[in-house]
């Protein structure tokens, strides 16, 4: 990851520093990047960090904590996440996968990617990583992270496509989160014309 790149997808400058410099935070976040507003999601990471006594996020550490215990450290108001016990069972599932296929090393799913396309397969193994999740996420990493793997855009779909505004690849601060929202209403309006036709 580019160490000289800062994040904006929690609008919160702590928040997004911890995004910035951790692989783990930014695959957390984009996790719990779903039945939530996007800045909230993005947000989690720093939070969990802050409630675990670290300034980071430690694979190792999350996949060993008591089940129940990460539940209500996630619970804990402001929750993490308006499904904070079943969000805090996919980020352990997440950290468990992660430690024992990549030593606990996030940025080790990216690191020697030989191709765009073996990075979306990477990416879409992860738990709670579907398609859609893992081509915004490989979008992210292109565009504002500088992990570009042959082919990268191409893996990544619609979402790697440059000059648009479709996910949190796109958000380089308010103004662009605007538009990113603007055009996620206007996908749910042209769904519900779709449906309703």
């Amino acid at each position: 990851m580019d160490k000289d790149v800062t994040l904006h997808l929690a609008q919160e400058a702590e928040a997004d520093a911890l995004l910035s410099r951790s692989p783990l935070a930014a695959l957390v976040g984009m996790l719990l990047d779903q039945q939530v507003p996007m800045e909230w999601a993005f947000a989690g990471p720093y939070t969990i960090a802050r409630r675990m006594g670290a300034d980071d996020l430690d694979a190792h550490d999350i996949a060993a904590y008591d089940p129940e215990a990460f539940a209500a450290l996630l619970a804990t108001k402001p929750a993490v996440h308006r499904y904070p016990g079943s969000m805090a069972g996919r980020v352990q599932k997440l950290c468990q996968y992660l430690v024992e296929h990549y030593d606990g090393d996030a940025a080790g799913i990216w690191r020697d990617a030989g191709s765009g396309k073996e990075l979306l397969g990477r990416l879409t193994e992860l738990p709670g990583f579907g398609k859609q999740k893992a081509q915004i996420f490989l979008a992210l990493l292109g565009k504002q992270l500088g992990v570009r793997p042959t082919g990268w855009r191409e893996a990544a779909g619609s979402y790697g496509e440059a000059k648009v505004y479709r996910s949190a690849a796109d958000i380089t601060g308010p103004e662009t989160l605007h538009k990113v929202r603007a055009y996620k209403q206007e996908q749910k309006a042209a769904a519900k014309r779709a449906a309703s036709a």
